[in-house]
């Protein structure tokens, strides 16, 4: 069940930019969120990802804390997107509709970029992605193309409920032992054949806004 009183991954995707699309309504119907960040330290050479899901209704579907062996930033933010897009595809269907929340940009505009050319057909600038971060993206475009639609999301890193998971991983493994969930969204949601209403955030903008 969803836990009342705190922000849940969709209220943060309902107010957030999506770089490269607009905003109409339709685009923030989503059954699954995935919220993932990466971080590098520099200074002791340690890496390491965080992964929030959620159903639309708030409830949690996974959490994952975990280092690993990426050598910069860059890799570390691919490979936890690449990580979160692989754990939700075992437990959601190729219909669902996904939201992602990451507080990289330039990964926001490739992701919303390759959504479009995939499920849109639109191409517009290139994308270019870091050269050690190809074979993550390569993982994340086929994701893309798994899933009926996805979109990006900008939030900011203070309020990005993976970022410490990634920026400690080892004070947070506890959460990698929580049992996962298989579950699916709320009554109302595109999979329940309700097509539902549009957030209130949304609600009275125009496509443009």
């Amino acid at each position: 069940m969803a836990t009342y009183g705190r922000q849940t991954l969709r209220d943060r995707f309902d107010t957030a930019p999506t770089p490269r699309i607009a905003h109409p309504p339709h685009t923030h119907h989503r059954d699954f969120y995935v919220a993932t960040d990466g971080s590098y330290h520099r200074n002791v050479n340690r890496a390491g990802m965080g992964v929030v899901i959620e159903t639309r209704d708030g409830t949690r579907v996974a959490r994952y804390a975990l280092p690993t062996a990426a050598t910069d930033n860059n890799v570390a933010e691919y490979q936890a997107l690449h990580f979160g897009l692989d754990v939700l595809a075992v437990r959601a269907p190729p219909t669902a509709r996904v939201g992602v929340l990451i507080d990289h940009d330039v990964l926001a505009r490739n992701v919303n970029a390759a959504a479009l050319a995939t499920h849109d057909g639109w191409h517009g600038d290139e994308i270019r992605t870091p050269t050690a971060s190809r074979n993550h993206w390569r993982g994340i475009r086929a994701r893309i193309a798994g899933f009926a639609e996805l979109r990006a999301a900008v939030i900011d890193g203070s309020d990005n409920p993976a970022h410490p998971l990634a920026n400690a991983p080892e004070e947070y493994d506890h959460v990698n032992r929580e049992p996962a969930r298989c579950v699916r969204p709320e009554a109302g949601s595109p999979l329940s054949g309700d097509p539902g209403f549009p957030p209130p955030s949304r609600a009275d903008r125009h496509a443009g806004d």
